[in-house]
């Protein structure tokens, strides 16, 4: 038997399929696709704050504050060189933005949501009209005291 008959190439392709259906066991689960989702709305939301710093916000400071380009024209010359901070600051601004839209929206709104979750769940649901007339009869009997209970046990 030679070297190549040994090899069986029906155990490396059950390897292979074993890893394969791991990676898809792994990889579909809702964890992870929920995360991807997240990820990728999470990116959408990042351009619309930051189109809402770049167009809105900072031209309205740019319109408050002296000078021709408002914040973009802010820099610094050392050696020669300007260093850009007004950029900087309209990224340190985006960055605001996006840190208090994201705990608005998590911790008020979402806490509001899970809050008012917690309490309909705690609520019981309305009795129905025989859990209501069962109630009242299991009221009756406990009114009427222990005297009932024996003398029903004697007849």
């Amino acid at each position: 038997m030679g070297p190549l008959q040994s090899v069986s190439p029906s155990g490396a392709s059950r390897k292979a399929l074993s890893l394969f259906e791991e990676f898809k066991n792994f990889a579909f689960k809702g964890n992870v696709i929920d995360l991807a989702v997240g990820v990728i709305i999470g990116a959408a939301f990042g351009g619309i704050i930051k189109s809402l710093v770049d167009n809105v916000m900072m031209p309205l400071i740019g319109a408050v504050l002296p000078g021709e380009q408002g914040y973009k024209g802010w820099a610094a010359t050392l050696n020669g060189k300007p260093i850009p901070y007004g950029l900087f600051l309209a990224e340190v601004v985006n960055f605001l933005l996006v840190a208090l839209v994201l705990f608005v929206f998590i911790v008020k709104f979402l806490g509001w949501l899970m809050r008012a979750k917690k309490e309909e769940a705690a609520a019981p649901p309305p009795l129905s009209k025989d859990q209501e007339l069962l109630t009242e009869i299991r009221d009756l009997l406990k009114a009427r005291g222990p005297a009932v209970a024996t003398a029903e046990k004697v007849v």
